[in-house]
Order: structure tokens, then C-alpha cells, then sequence
């Protein structure tokens, strides 16, 4: 009889040394600004979270919204330049 265990243990063994390749690095290189700019709006309504919004929470919060949505379209930007015949 096989136990469960030891299948387990063979099919753990091997996920746990895969890294990230050069083009998966590359891709979370290219969305770096755009994943800054949503931690930044998290951080901003985190801080709302236990008080009143203020005016200044307001506008940081708006501010860190408009840098997301900057951020996104910039990345599809990149994303219909590199479709050939798409943007053109």
C-alpha cells in the first residue's frame, strides 16, 4: 500500500526550488510603478480606517487614486504600442 505522504512529499520537493525567469522579473519591473502607486492608495485609506476623513485625508486619497489610474494607463499604453496594427 502507498501512502499519501510520501506522493506529497515528492510533489513539494520540487515546487519549492522554481524561481522567477528573466521575462516574469521583467514584467513585475514594468508594473513596479503602477503596484507603488496602489500601495500608496491602500496606505492612504488605511489611515481613515478608525477616525474621520479629513480634508487633507481626502486629497491624499484622491491623489494617490489619480496616480493609480495614471500608472494603469500607461501600462496599456505599453501594452496596445507592442500589438502590431493596434495604436497605429
Amino acid at each position: 500500500m502507498q501512502t499519501i505522504v510520501a506522493l506529497q512529499a515528492l510533489v513539494t520537493a520540487t515546487s519549492l526550488d522554481i524561481e522567477p525567469s528573466a521575462t516574469e522579473l521583467d514584467a513585475i519591473e514594468q508594473e513596479m510603478p503602477l503596484i507603488r502607486a496602489e500601495v500608496e492608495l491602500l496606505d492612504a485609506q488605511i489611515m481613515t480606517i478608525d477616525r474621520p476623513v479629513s480634508e487633507l485625508d481626502e486629497r491624499r486619497i484622491r491623489r494617490a487614486g489619480r496616480k493609480v489610474l495614471a500608472a494603469r494607463r500607461v501600462l496599456a499604453n505599453k501594452a496596445t504600442a507592442q500589438v502590431p496594427g493596434v495604436g497605429a
